[in-house]
């Protein structure tokens, strides 16, 4: 029985309409102690059923070293769009977690940007982004029942798009509950910039990134 309702599948290949260069999924998986690692792979073929621009790249953690090391892949399941047009281009958006619930409209609204290479961001706002010239990682924790969790998750992602230098990861708190535990995640989201420096709440877009200003 598909993960996906019929409606549902209209409604995605609607969205899917607007893709204009092919996209692909790279996912990590493993066979053992993943408790959500077949249902991501099902959703993600699901998805790519509906769609001719989008392939799924399939790879174990346990197998497959030399991707898993390309990546900085660290724990599964784990998802990466991308673009495989000319040289596969890593973005820096990371899915830790099943990206089901509210967080199912952000990987479509990701894998939309990726293929037509659009970073919806305010000029004054991507203007500080491209300005950052260190490494910066920025971890959303999230639950797939916040609504508002969405809304930072994309803002990480968007940043990650608009310079090289930064990653933007979705974590889904309830799979990961020692990580969440070690960064004191109380409530999602929760945001956590560079291991250090963290705040509450889906910011907006102007704040999120004097956070991390302030914390470099």
């Amino acid at each position: 029985m598909g993960l996906l309702k019929d409606e549902d599948k209209k409604a995605i290949q609607g969205i899917f309409e607007q893709l204009k260069d092919p996209v692909s999924i790279v996912h990590f998986t493993q066979e053992l102690n993943c408790d959500y690692c077949s249902e991501t792979k099902q959703l993600l073929l699901e998805v790519a059923d509906l769609s001719d621009k989008i392939n799924v790249e399939m790879y174990n953690v346990q197998t497959d070293k030399e991707k898993v090391t390309e990546y900085e892949i660290d724990r599964v399941p784990a998802l990466v769009p991308a673009t495989v047009i000319r040289n596969e281009k890593d973005f820096g958006i990371r899915y830790y977690g099943i990206p089901a619930g509210y967080e199912f409209a952000s990987v479509l609204e990701d894998i939309v940007d990726v293929s037509n290479h659009h970073i919806d961001l305010e000029a004054s706002v991507l203007q500080k982004v491209q300005s950052i010239n260190k490494p910066v990682d920025i971890w959303v924790f999230v639950t797939t029942s916040c609504p508002y969790c969405p809304r930072a998750v994309r803002t990480a992602h968007k940043f990650a798009m608009a310079n090289d230098n930064i990653r933007g990861v979705m974590i889904e708190a309830n799979e990961y509950p020692q990580l969440s535990m070690q960064f004191s995640v109380q409530a999602v989201p929760k945001v956590v910039i560079n291991k250090s420096n963290s705040f509450e709440g889906a910011f907006p877009e102007p704040q999120f990134v004097d956070e991390i200003l302030k914390a470099l």
